[in-house]
């Protein structure tokens, strides 16, 4: 088993707690009120500025070449999905430069912590849980997502195979570049994961 397959199977729980979790089967029914989904794409957009920064800081701290250009290709990944925000910023007002909320900012101070003091393994342990995430709730949000849905736009984004793609990139770096045992490694990727949980927590309550 990889480094990557056993801490996720080690976060079982939570990713199963994200996945049943009221809103975000709510963006599959299409029952989620805008304003909550609006709520959480301005604390994203927050969000995924400060995960561009962990690459950005991971770039500098990459041992070799081909992990600087594999990184770099994923901190391109962030701004693609970052035109997603700006597409509904268009279309449903929302604000990209927002006030952080508490789960927001324990997130991303977590993640810039990680970022600014590690080395690249236990940074991307810290990052990987985002990515895989992502991946795993689009693919299983997919069939149940009706074509007309008005978030079907960000299942589709999550549920592709160029997302697949990059999710499974940053496994392999994560895979080849951190050591099992440093026990960063494993309370990184537990830690992200429990905020991602919370990050939803916050969505659902608006707050």
């Amino acid at each position: 088993m990889t480094t990557s397959d056993a801490l996720l199977r080690a976060s079982d729980d939570l990713v199963n707690a994200c996945r049943d979790h009221p809103f975000v089967r709510g963006i599959a029914s299409g029952e989620l009120a805008r304003d909550r989904f609006v709520f959480y794409v301005e604390q994203d957009a927050w969000f995924l500025q400060a995960f561009a920064r962990a690459y950005a800081l991971a770039i500098a701290k990459a041992p070799d070449t081909a992990t600087m250009d594999a990184l770099r290709q994923l901190l391109d990944g962030v701004v693609d999905e970052l035109r997603l925000h700006r597409g509904y910023a268009e279309r449903w007002g929302a604000d990209l430069e927002p006030e952080p909320a508490a789960a927001t900012s324990a997130y991303t101070d977590f993640l810039l912590r990680v970022a600014w003091s590690a080395p690249v393994g236990p940074i991307l342990a810290a990052m990987t849980p985002c990515m895989r995430l992502y991946a795993a709730l689009g693919q299983a949000l997919a069939p149940d997502t009706a074509a007309d849905g008005p978030y079907r736009e960000w299942v589709d984004t999550y549920a592709s195979e160029a997302f697949e793609d990059l999710a499974t990139t940053l496994e392999d770096l994560l895979d080849a570049q951190a050591d099992a045992a440093d026990p960063r490694v494993a309370t990184n990727y537990r830690r992200a994961m429990a905020l991602e949980l919370a990050f939803f927590d916050q969505a659902a309550d608006g707050r």
